[in-house]
């Protein structure tokens, strides 16, 4: 019998990619009762990050999309990724830092829980929607319709411990030599799983799981 699963998602809210194995992974980890963890990865941070990263705001909304239309032919839901809505917005392209901290503050106020359907709001709001997930307020529509009490949310937001956290996940990203997102870690063999469909997700889950013996098993046999 193989021991229950930690897989480390690192992720970033504005990242389409993300979106594709957000779903993929909620639906596989009722199925093999995995214990996902979330973890933040903001690739650009700021404006000045995104400019060294993409160039002008022109540049980077159309590099980006590109990235999305290529999303949406891999995604099991392209009805909500709207590229054009977003390629017609009238902000630049938001960076990943104002997000993150969102999802920090909901993990901090209802956890691992919290921080996923508070991730899975902003995407939808990013991506079906075109709207600016860099602006506190949006933000704060997410977390009011995941059910957090929008006074404990602002007092979560402006926590020094927050924005803390979200570094803390970037550092150990880099640590770990992270390059892209989504990234999906088992915690218990270092592995890294190769993005797929979910049912490639699923066979490369079922082997690692078979790998690894229960510590009860472990225990007895001692």
């Amino acid at each position: 019998m193989a021991q229950r699963l930690t897989v480390d998602f690192f992720h970033d809210v504005v990242c389409c990619w993300c979106f594709n194995i957000s779903s993929r992974m909620r639906s596989l980890g009722r199925e093999l009762d995995l214990d996902i963890r979330h973890r933040t990865f903001v690739l650009q941070a700021n404006v000045e990050e995104m400019a060294a990263r993409w160039g002008t705001p022109e540049e980077a909304r159309e590099t980006i999309l590109g990235h999305w239309s290529a999303c949406r032919e891999a995604s099991d839901r392209p009805d909500l990724i709207d590229v054009e809505a977003m390629r017609n917005a009238g902000f630049d392209y938001p960076h990943g830092w104002t997000a993150a901290l969102a999802c920090k503050a909901a993990e901090s106020l209802g956890g691992q829980t919290a921080h996923w359907n508070m991730f899975d709001r902003i995407q939808l709001a990013h991506l079906a929607r075109a709207r600016n997930i860099a602006d506190p307020a949006v933000l704060a529509e997410a977390a009011r319709d995941t059910g957090l009490d929008a006074s404990d949310f602002a007092r979560a937001m402006s926590d020094p411990a927050t924005a803390q956290a979200v570094e803390d996940d970037r550092q150990a990203a880099r640590r770990m030599q992270l390059r892209s997102i989504p990234a999906l870690i088992i915690r218990e063999t270092g592995a890294r799983l190769v993005n797929g469909t979910i049912d490639e997700l699923r066979t490369q889950l079922r082997a690692v799981s078979g790998l690894i013996p229960q510590a009860w098993e472990e225990d007895r046999c001692s």
